[in-house]
């Protein structure tokens, strides 16, 4: 499943792609027959809110985003939902944002590049799959979204009520600090897991399974301990740590959460079937999967830091992923980073790439 920093990834693509223009809409699988609703109207942006994205549809490009008269898209790709791009050259910047999936035209025509990188002279004569739930198509190129768990059409009314059923995106401006209070707070009145609670959409929006791991390694913290055992400090800086990492990513398109020193250190990982994917993985320049991560899909490796064991087991219906000896933090401590022998650097909120913040 896409994690938050994607999803604000594929709202860019769409600004970039299509804001501020009359678009045609379809759905040749046709079961979003509500596209129809949609067709020849402006689409005013994209708004990106953890994993859910919204399209606001308007009759003209001046209506403001708060109208009545505006259509939300609302949008949740799930394990299987992906959107594929293909367009003029530089279309969008993308070719596909989502779960793996072939370029738009492949299997159909020989068209060339299929995305953004050459662009696709030919992409209006591109024919969707039956598969395509939603066609987006505008002035430059065009956008296919298939396989996701939700595509509706909602008002501005039920719009804010799926938004205030989420938690603080750690992606979206926050000057006054309110997201990073709602989250200490959630946390700290919850018996709940640790591990739990991070994968909890209500406590905070856009955490997948990769940035859960990490950080909590990163933060030298058990996934089991309950939230309650917390200190307001300890979460306070997790939050900051989780606002870099995330910026990286949507700046990227890759989440990378180990420092420079030590991506060679044990530079394995224990793939799936069909492997840990991200963006640019064909590239040479970008940090490979296997140095990217502390302990995600390392379990039985040697942590990079310590040589123990990397563990995995069963936590809210995922497995996580946890060094015993380096994420032994089970009690309220000023200097909880910098505590363990193990740990001659501190983590603190940095970027992945050793940039501040």
């Amino acid at each position: 499943m896409p994690e938050g920093h994607t999803v604000h990834r594929l709202a860019a693509a769409f600004e970039r792609g299509f804001g501020g223009q009359r678009v045609r809409t379809s759905s040749p699988q046709g079961r979003f027959s509500e596209a129809s609703q949609l067709d020849g109207m402006v689409l005013l942006g994209a708004e990106a809110v953890g994993k859910h994205l919204f399209l606001p549809f308007a009759p003209s490009g001046d209506v403001d985003r708060g109208s009545p008269a505006v259509r939300h898209v609302h949008v949740h790709l799930g394990l299987y939902g992906s959107w594929t791009f293909a367009g003029d050259p530089g279309f969008a910047d993308a070719h596909a944002i989502g779960a793996p999936r072939l370029r738009v035209g492949e299997q159909e025509e020989e068209l060339g590049d299929g995305g953004s990188g050459g662009g696709t002279a030919d992409w209006r004569r591109l024919v969707p799959r039956e598969t395509v739930r939603l066609r987006v198509a505008g002035a430059h190129g065009l956008a296919d979204l298939t396989g996701p768990t939700a595509c509706e059409i909602l008002d501005a009314e039920e719009r804010r009520s799926v938004i205030d059923r989420l938690g603080p995106d750690p992606l979206r401006p926050d000057p006054q600090g309110s997201g990073r209070r709602r989250f200490v707070e959630a946390v700290r009145r919850s018996r709940t897991t640790i591990g739990a609670l991070l994968m909890n959409q209500k406590v905070v929006a856009g955490i997948g399974n990769i940035y859960r791991a990490e950080l909590l390694f990163r933060a030298r913290l058990d996934p089991f301990v309950p939230g309650k055992e917390l200190s307001a400090g300890m979460l306070e800086e997790m939050w900051e740590d989780l606002v870099a990492l995330m910026h990286y990513g949507a700046r990227t398109g890759r989440i990378v959460t180990t420092q420079p020193v030590h991506r060679e250190l044990e530079a394995r990982i224990i793939e799936r079937s069909r492997g840990t994917r991200q963006n640019g993985d064909e590239d040479p320049g970008v940090v490979p999967r296997e140095e990217s991560f502390y302990v995600y899909h390392r379990q039985t490796l040697p942590c990079r830091l310590c040589g123990t064991p990397v563990r995995s087991g069963d936590l809210a219906a995922r497995t996580v992923f946890w060094c015993p000896r380096c994420q032994c933090v089970r009690s309220r401590r000023a200097n909880w980073t910098r505590e363990h022998p193990a740990a001659p650097w501190a983590l603190g909120p940095q970027a992945a790439d050793g940039r501040a913040a």
